[in-house]
């Protein structure tokens, strides 16, 4: 059985959120809430990426 690896649930939990934030923010018709989710989806996905990689580099996954 497969370890659960914490940290990508929180990365994945936090991209969903953001990716909510920017439905919302079209919603409000907040063009700046709705970049600001935009990045941040785009930066919590590459730490993700990121973490991954180093992961996989050190045997870990």
């Amino acid at each position: 059985m497969k370890q659960i690896k914490w940290i990508f649930v929180v990365y994945a939990i936090l991209a969903a959120v953001c990716i909510m934030g920017i439905g919302i923010a079209i919603a409000e018709k907040s063009i700046l809430g709705a970049v600001g989710c935009v990045i941040a989806v785009v930066l919590i996905m590459g730490m993700g990426f990121k973490t991954k990689k180093k992961m996989r580099e050190n045997g870990q996954i």
